[in-house]
């Protein structure tokens, strides 16, 4: 007697096919890696130059916005060989340059300087302007925050604030070499000296952050350029 019972040939055939190769599964997700890794490239090669030539607008306007006398922009690096500060070959949104701006007839109204700082939710940039004839800072300008809308960007907003950017005593001591007096920020309405920054009541993390990184900014880059005032001369033209 035959006990053997008839086979579903679906099943067997279902039961004969061998598991995929894990070479052939890594095969897969390494490709599906490279496609995805060249996408990026590739955005960011068609992308990349755009955003840079933003950044380089939107800092140009700044640079004029805590300028306000500027109608000439010069772009300036130090040049450690020589021990002074050239005209830059080149204006890149990375480059650590200070800005001279001058007026109509090439004298030199300010210097327009670059710094960033940890805020509340991210980094803070931002562009502040110095006047080595008042030798205070005289205008701020935000160029990036994350900051809460609301309240922490009340540092881009906030009226009270910014007037304390408009005369910003920022005097060197006798030697030029530091700040007669650090930045200081006080709690709102505490204010009583003209290197004295009120916080913003509501956006203390934020507005304490800005004053930090002015005058840390501040007290690195004044005692270095106000020596050196003669290397700043109109010797291109970039108008407004």
């Amino acid at each position: 007697m035959n006990s053997s019972l008839p086979t579903d040939p679906t099943l067997s055939g279902l039961a004969s096919t061998p598991p995929p190769p894990t070479a052939s599964i890594y095969g897969v997700v390494l490709s599906v890696g490279i496609v995805c890794s060249l996408a990026v490239v590739i955005v960011y090669q068609l992308t990349g130059p755009r955003i840079i030539r933003n950044r380089v607008a939107l800092r140009h306007d700044a640079i004029l916005a805590v300028l306000p006398d500027a109608v000439t922009v010069i772009p300036f690096e130090f040049d450690t060989t020589l021990g002074q500060f050239q005209p830059a070959a080149t204006d890149d949104a990375d480059s650590d340059l200070v800005y001279a701006g001058f007026g109509p007839g090439g004298e030199l109204v300010g210097l327009a300087i670059e710094t960033e700082g940890m805020g509340y939710q991210d980094t803070i940039r931002l562009m502040y302007g110095y006047s080595p004839h008042e030798q205070a800072i005289i205008g701020i300008r935000v160029l990036e925050s994350r900051e809460t809308p609301g309240l922490g960007d009340r540092i881009e907003t906030d009226v009270n604030f910014l007037s304390h950017f408009r005369r910003l005593d920022v005097s060197l001591e006798s030697t030029s070499n530091q700040l007669a007096h650090s930045i200081e920020f006080v709690k709102s309405g505490n204010k009583t000296d003209p290197w004295q920054i009120d916080g913003i009541t509501g956006a203390t993390i934020s507005s304490r952050a800005t004053a930090a990184m002015i005058g840390d900014s501040a007290a690195d880059w004044i005692p270095r350029v106000y020596p050196r005032l003669a290397d700043f001369t109109a010797t291109s033209q970039e108008t407004r």
